[in-house]
């Protein structure tokens, strides 16, 4: 670490989610470099905190479990202060995992009797009361995540899905509690550990209790949490925020966005791009089979449009279409055909000149980033809360290229627009 003292080591379950944390963390004051799967050495860089990037959310509980358990070992062995595993704000998973099941593993190696988990994110509409998660002003379940191809969520209440997923007792810190502030949240961490409790769901409906929440949690070897919390963490390590932190270099190259979420919100983000005039090209699943051809069909439609400003490329579809298509192909077969399609554009668009990219979807950008061969990825500004520009070496831009991965929730309407618009800025 070049000498440096690492603060904070995180672990995070997809790539886009690790961005999201990275960004948060970055906006408070520190220096963070995002790591694609675990190094295979040291990482020689000067930063405050790391945050290695999974592909673990939707794996076997097993190996998300093996793939934690190796990130936390690595960052350890860089000095880490504290662990953060960072999940999705939507908290998804299934009965069997992972958040359960990875939160008892990391636990148990850092000889941990007590954490907390809260995927509250207020700046992006998530928020926890009573142990129920709001996705806007809706429960969860009522928010369209119902739906989702992967990891359906059908139970907004929090206590009751970690609980299913882990063998240690869950409880809650309530509202009431957090209003109070850092030892009123101290206190019920005794009273609850008392009990026996491990992990506490921890309500939060603003910014203002994350902040108040973030002393409570300075002795915790352990945090788990979305990407909420990250912007009171700084703070207990003596760092504010700073413009420095989230330093860039200048924008260069062609403009892309490759879009493979199927969520309500990148649905509404791909309608406006079209509506604005943009090329854009949609892909059927079904399609997709076609391997090679459909890349070198995609790259032949985008080259002579690309000159003349951003493109879109995209699968995005509408919850039955998803379901219609699942049905035929089978849910993992049809989500690797898109991920793997979506990949190989993506190194193509680069490979053309495209330096400033944009992909949408937690496993499409999982895949883009590996097709890309990027080991790690310096942390910049923030376009929409969430999704910060990230700047990061490839064999395809050995100079660099300037690359977004947006979750599928996140992002305003005018999103996949805004972000070009923004690094110019």
């Amino acid at each position: 670490m070049s000498g440096a003292t690492l603060k904070l080591g995180c672990i995070a379950d997809d790539f886009t989610g690790a961005t999201d944390l990275a960004n948060n963390l970055v906006r408070a004051g520190m220096r963070v470099v995002q790591t694609i799967s675990v190094p295979s050495g040291p990482l020689d860089a000067e930063v405050d905190a790391l945050v290695v990037a999974l592909k673990s959310r939707t794996i076997p509980a097993e190996q998300a479990v093996a793939q934690s358990l190796e990130a936390l070992r690595w960052l350890q062995g860089q000095g880490a202060q504290q662990i953060y595993f960072k999940y999705c704000s939507t908290f998804d998973s299934t009965p069997a995992g992972n958040i359960g099941p990875v939160t008892d593993a990391l636990m148990d190696a850092l000889g941990s009797d007590f954490s907390i988990a809260t995927p509250a994110f207020p700046d992006n509409k998530r928020t926890v009361f009573k142990g129920y998660l709001f996705a806007g002003d809706v429960l969860l379940n009522e928010s369209g995540m119902q739906n989702h191809p992967l990891t359906p969520m059908t139970d907004p209440n929090l206590v009751r899905v970690l609980q299913s997923q882990t063998r240690r007792k869950v409880g809650l810190i309530d509202h009431s509690v957090v209003a109070q502030g850092a030892d009123a949240i101290r206190s019920r961490i005794a009273a609850l550990k008392a009990e026996g409790v491990g992990i506490a769901i921890v309500d939060a409906v603003s910014n203002d209790d994350l902040l108040r929440m973030g002393p409570a949690l300075a002795d915790l070897p352990l945090v788990t949490a979305g990407s909420g919390v990250a912007i009171a963490l700084p703070a207990n390590f003596g760092l504010q925020a700073s413009h420095q932190a989230a330093a860039l270099p200048a924008a260069i190259g062609l403009q892309a966005v490759v879009s493979g979420s199927c969520s309500v919100a990148t649905n509404a983000q791909v309608a406006q791009f079209i509506a604005s005039g943009r090329p854009a090209l949609a892909l059927a699943p079904l399609r997709m089979a076609a391997g090679d051809a459909v890349v070198r069909e995609a790259l032949d439609w985008a080259r002579p449009h690309l000159a003349n400003g951003p493109v879109l490329v995209y699968s995005t579809a509408e919850p039955d279409a998803v379901r219609s298509i699942q049905a035929q192909l089978g849910v993992e077969q049809a989500g690797a055909l898109v991920e793997q399609t979506l990949a190989a554009i993506a190194r193509g668009l680069v490979e053309l000149g495209v330096r400033q990219l944009v992909v949408a979807g937690g496993e499409t950008s999982g895949a883009c980033v590996q097709a890309l061969g990027i080991a790690q990825m310096r942390i910049g500004g923030q376009i929409d809360p969430g999704v910060p520009w990230c700047h990061a070496a490839s064999p395809a831009a050995p100079e660099g290229l300037h690359i977004a991965l947006k979750s599928g929730n996140f992002g305003s309407t005018d999103f996949f627009t805004k972000a070009f618009t923004s690094l110019q800025g």
